[in-house]
């Protein structure tokens, strides 16, 4: 089977294709690679709509336990300035994000066990006081009970990202976990009825196109409902500090492959990928993605929040960044969405 219709029978025919096949998609360049991108823009319309999620993003802790790598915000590094939120300081944020018309929060920050599940429950309990918003959390890896009491207390989703379906590479990233223990902890967010989001890197070193091919596959097979796909980006306070960044056009490809396969997930504008090149986010909106997060927390902590290298300038108000950001979603020719843009209730 030529390409093309590869790409067509998988989009439109519902085929199941092979690792081999995705492999030969994602490998794609110059003219094919631009009609995997207009393909799977056909699809994000017929399925999710020419509107575009806004998400608030809070990210109110850069304290954390793990020992990841690639990660700026990984416990070994001392020169890092740890900053937490305070539960009141969330809660006031979430507040002026709402105000300023965002119908979902994502609350994220580093594996942080001072925020013990009590904590994390009333604070999403006092969020959804405010207005009929749906809370995401992406605080790492928690028990089972945990997850449940976060479900019971009104979260409605959780990100948490495989990063890689490699095993070895997985767990030789990831000194205090493992890879069968991420992949549990999506498996009990999905058995408790959260609308469950997953995701992974592109260009981690000894990464190859076979991998990335299974990580869309993984995607599948867990079936998630949102799934974050942005570039490596290295820092120079982690072991993998002497590497390459990862590729945007291989990128915008994965975006683009999942978007074919899976069809209806929430597929992010990842800030990895502005952070290569501006350009890169409009781009993102035309081959896949429908979703663009906007961080919402004051100014200080967003500069202290350094999962990456990137340029934080102080910025507007937190409604005066959400109108700039609605300005540039319909310069790409896009509509802004006015719902909480849950899973399945999209067209």
């Amino acid at each position: 089977m030529d390409i093309r219709n590869l790409i067509n029978n998988i989009a439109f025919n519902n085929y199941e294709p092979s690792i081999d096949e995705l492999e030969r998609i994602i490998s794609v360049n110059g003219d094919d690679m631009h009609y995997l991108f207009s393909v799977a823009d056909k699809v994000r319309e017929e399925y999710c709509s020419d509107e575009v999620q806004i998400r608030a993003i809070i990210e109110f802790s850069n304290y954390c336990r793990c020992q990841c790598k690639y990660c700026g915000l990984n416990c070994h590094n001392t020169e890092v300035k740890r900053y937490r939120m305070s539960p009141e300081e969330i809660v006031s944020t979430a507040k002026e994000a709402v105000d300023a018309g965002y119908k979902t929060l994502v609350l994220q920050s580093g594996e942080d066990m001072f925020y013990t599940k009590d904590m994390v429950c009333n604070i999403v309990k006092d969020i959804k006081a405010i207005d009929d918003i749906a809370i995401t959390l992406s605080i790492g890896e928690r028990s089972c009970d945990e997850f449940k009491a976060f479900k019971e207390a009104g979260a409605d989703r959780f990100l948490i990202k495989h990063e890689t379906a490699d095993e070895d590479l997985y767990n030789s990233l990831h000194p205090h976990s493992t890879f069968k223990r991420r992949i549990q902890c999506l498996k009990d967010l999905k058995s408790l009825g959260f609308q469950t989001g997953s995701g992974f890197m592109i260009g981690l070193p000894h990464q190859t196109n076979r991998i990335i091919a299974k990580d869309i596959m993984l995607l599948k097979e867990i079936g998630v409902h949102m799934a974050g796909i942005g570039p490596f980006i290295s820092h120079p306070k982690t072991d993998l500090k002497d590497c390459n960044n990862g590729d945007a056009m291989m990128t915008l490809k994965a975006v683009a492959t999942t978007r074919i396969l899976l069809k209806d997930p929430m597929l992010p504008v990842t800030t990895s990928l502005g952070v290569l090149e501006e350009k890169n986010k409009s781009l993102a909106f035309g081959s896949g993605a429908n979703v663009i997060m906007q961080k919402v927390q004051p100014i200080q902590y967003r500069k202290m929040y350094e999962i990456y290298p990137k340029d934080t300038k102080d910025e507007p108000s937190v409604l005066a960044k959400r109108l700039e950001l609605e300005d540039f979603i319909k310069s790409c020719g896009r509509k802004i969405s006015k719902s909480r843009g849950d899973f399945g209730l999209l067209k």
